[in-house]
């Protein structure tokens, strides 16, 4: 059962379809290309009432030959993939690959923020969900960096992260309102993002993002069981050969770097935690430069991360 009017629809998957004029981003949905602005869920969709949903953040890069590249393409929608069995949706990877790659060319977008997002829709408003509608749409527009792509200050949130034992940490819709909140929560009190810590005192990740510290000249991954487990962070922790290890909140206020990644944030160097400041970026810098290489195919040993559209 489809979600969309079918008169409005344009394209399907399995056809070609030319570029839109710039200025006028469209998606594809259930089959269908429509302006990125439609109108077009019922108000009874599952999703909007419970968070039944998957999604990915996903980025392509112009890249200096005058292609397009997306990052890391196959694991990004194989993470999805995971999150939609466990809501009972079936996702095809190679199927929403190929509309990832439609979409970009059709809104002409090199360098794009890419969202494809997979909800359970009508039929019950109860929560057995094996009656309901499966629907998919994709996504891409402009990016707006997320964490402003500057050094930005951290406030510790008095919100824990979503156990693992409760929500995996995976892109499920609904599990994201635990971000939103920490998220308000350390804006009030002046800080760009927030920074989840468990009970026991160890640092869990940002809402959006993945922590890394830097002590002398070793780079030290933060891991915990509730946190995403980041493709950025996997990026980083390959390339740079930093170790992962649990790390405790003392710890990273005595740090020498603290820096932060995820796919919107890319690579963000944090100034200040809490009443910490730190003196500088050196290493999280560099981290950031070898990332922007990678990701616009200027390193060769990594350009099998790249899908091109």
């Amino acid at each position: 059962m489809s979600v969309i009017t079918p008169s409005r629809a344009d394209a399907d998957a399995g056809t070609t379809s030319p570029p839109v004029a710039t200025g006028t981003p469209q998606l594809w949905i259930d089959g269908a290309f429509l302006p990125a602005d439609a109108s077009c869920l019922p108000a009874t969709t599952h999703a909007l009432h419970y968070g039944s949903g998957v999604f990915e953040g996903i980025r392509s890069y112009a890249t200096d030959d005058g292609g397009t590249a997306v990052f890391r393409l196959p694991e990004h929608l194989e993470r999805m993939q995971r999150g939609a069995r466990l809501l009972g949706i079936s996702l095809d990877v190679d199927h929403v690959s190929d509309i990832v790659l439609q979409v970009l060319r059709r809104n002409r977008h090199r360098d794009a923020y890419i969202r494809p997002l997979a909800w359970l829709g009508v039929g019950s408003m109860g929560l057995d969900v094996t009656a309901l509608s499966q629907h998919l749409m994709v996504a891409t527009m402009t990016p707006a960096v997320h964490l402003g792509g500057a050094s930005i200050r951290l406030g510790v949130s008095g919100w824990r992260r979503n156990p693992a034992t409760s929500l995996p940490p995976l892109k499920l819709c609904g599990a994201y309102v635990n971000s939103l909140l920490a998220k308000h929560e350390v804006a009030a009190r002046g800080f760009e993002e927030a920074l989840f810590v468990d009970a026991s005192g160890h640092v869990v990740e940002c809402t959006g993002a993945n922590v890394f510290m830097v002590q002398g000249d070793r780079i030290t991954a933060v891991e915990h069981p509730d946190a995403l487990a980041g493709i950025t962070a996997a990026t980083l922790l390959e390339v740079t050969g930093a170790q992962s290890r649990a790390v405790t909140l003392d710890e990273l206020r005595d740090a020498d770097e603290v820096f932060v990644c995820g796919t919107a944030a890319e690579v963000a160097p944090v100034s200040r935690l809490e009443d910490r400041a730190y003196a500088g970026s050196k290493v999280g810098n560099e981290v950031a430069s070898l990332y922007r290489r990678i990701v616009r195919g200027n390193a060769p040993a990594y350009r099998h991360w790249l899908t091109h559209a």
